[in-house]
């Protein structure tokens, strides 16, 4: 009787049900949802290969990038306090409004300044600083705000439809810069993600509204008396595997980065010492080598994305889907050691990223669903963009010492690789049980910060 009560799913729903499990009634958030986060994926691809053109075009720009990873960690630990209380003082969908315009405007800046003969070239640094915080900050709100919309149970289901909008935003979005920074320069891919990311402010007031309207239980704002993010992050043992887990892959995914940014550097300058830039200005080689390895690596994201994200957590759970990325890099770097061509890393990266972006980026933000909403606007934000930066920054003491004080192969930086995945591996694990705790409702009571979320949708 009460599967003859349940409505016929919509033509949507069917079709969005090829990739996940999605209900009746799910259908148009989601998509709305997915929609918001291919504006703000798009629009940060579109300015990325903007950022390693104009710092990699620098003398010893590669060594500069990495080193500016520190940089942003100093800028985060007082960007993220801050961050904090607004938080405690807006409504979700105003926060993050307010927050993405305050990034478009940036951008409109960055433009004109690029515009200008004088500050163009003075740009590389504080463009690749401003970047770093960006892409932090506004992709971590995203999916906060998103957790604030799902249940626990709806949020493993709907959150692979969601992560489809992330990957399509990324593969069109770096297409969209290969493409301009051919023809235009990379200054233009600032001003056109500008405009794409007015659309990400647009799409959220629409969700809110939507959902606010289904609310049979609205939250109340939080005081600005609770804990920040950094205080919740170290005062539980949940959060605080998550921010090790955080580090523990940024670290593995910036030592990459650094040996493919090198190599890309070198065949650039090789190339325009052999004349083979195709007429294309150095930084501008590099911009359009860049925006086409994030195209493939973002098509096969959007492949494993649709078809292999919900399916691996519904056959193997979440346990299996936080594993597959450290098995995967365990794998990629062990063959870089023994191969170390710029092929194999471009290869190795390109299934790495892929995998990042898709299946681990999905389940990583799974994690904070049954967080209360203050973890997930504040140690989410502490997690998602200063420990993100804190790996980074050991990287670029790594980088530091390879460079100055000792001489270290690309085959050593891919056994270095090799030990931290092993250390992922044991921390993942660790997750997965304080997790089941948690879930089990086991020691619930005796924690300060997570109590289960309510909808604020799909009634029954």
């Amino acid at each position: 009787m009460e599967r003859e009560n349940t409505p016929a799913k919509t033509w949507l729903e069917r079709v969005l049900s090829l990739a996940a499990e999605v209900r009746p009634g799910e259908a148009v958030t989601a998509l709305i949802l997915s929609l918001n986060v291919f504006a703000v994926l798009s629009a940060y691809y579109m300015i990325k290969p903007a950022r390693e053109a104009l710092i990699l075009a620098m003398d010893s720009g590669a060594e500069l990038k990495s080193y500016a990873s520190a940089a942003i960690a100093v800028l985060l630990l007082l960007a993220v306090p801050l961050y904090g209380r607004v938080a405690n003082r807006m409504q979700p969908n105003r926060l993050v409004i307010s927050v993405t315009l305050f990034f478009v405007s940036n951008l409109v800046a960055f433009y004109f300044a690029g515009q200008n003969a004088v500050l163009r070239p003075l740009l590389g640094i504080p463009f690749y600083l401003w970047v770093g915080m960006f892409n932090m900050m506004v992709v971590a709100q995203f999916w906060a705000f998103a957790n604030t919309v799902y249940t626990v149970e709806q949020g493993k289901r709907l959150f692979a439809v969601v992560g489809i909008g992330a990957s399509l935003g990324a593969a069109v979005g770096s297409k969209v810069a290969s493409a301009l920074a051919e023809r235009l320069g990379e200054s233009s891919l600032m001003l056109v993600a500008a405009a794409v990311l007015s659309v990400s402010a647009v799409l959220t007031q629409w969700i809110h509204l939507r959902e606010r309207d289904r609310s049979s239980a609205p939250r109340k704002p939080s005081s600005p008396a609770k804990a920040g993010g950094y205080a919740m992050v170290f005062s539980d043992r949940y959060l605080l595997l998550l921010a090790a887990l955080t580090l523990i892959l940024n670290f593995v995914n910036s030592n990459g980065e650094y040996v493919l940014s090198v190599m890309i550097s070198d065949w650039a300058e090789q190339s325009k010492a052999a004349g083979t830039l195709g007429g294309l200005s150095k930084g501008a080689f590099i911009a359009k080598q860049y925006a086409d390895f994030f195209f493939y690596v973002n098509i096969m994201g959007v492949v494993l994305q649709t078809f292999v994200v919900s399916r691996i957590v519904r056959w193997g759970g979440m346990r299996l889907a936080l594993l597959v990325l450290p098995v995967i890099v365990l794998g990629s770097w062990s063959l870089i050691a023994l191969f170390p061509a710029l092929l194999m890393v471009r290869v190795g990266k390109t299934v790495e990223n892929a995998t990042d972006y898709s299946i681990n980026n999905t389940v990583c933000h799974m994690l904070w669903l049954p967080t209360s909403r203050e973890a997930k606007f504040k140690a989410k934000q502490a997690v998602d963009a200063f420990f993100v930066r804190m790996g980074d920054v050991a990287s670029a003491g790594l980088v530091f010492a390879a460079t100055t004080l000792t001489s270290l192969s690309v085959s050593t930086f891919a056994l270095i690789n090799v030990a931290l995945a092993g250390g992922w591996i044991l921390v993942a694990a660790a997750i997965m049980r304080q997790q089941k705790r948690l879930l089990a409702g086991a020691v619930a009571d005796s924690r300060k910060y997570y109590r289960p979320t309510t909808s604020r949708m799909h009634k029954p």
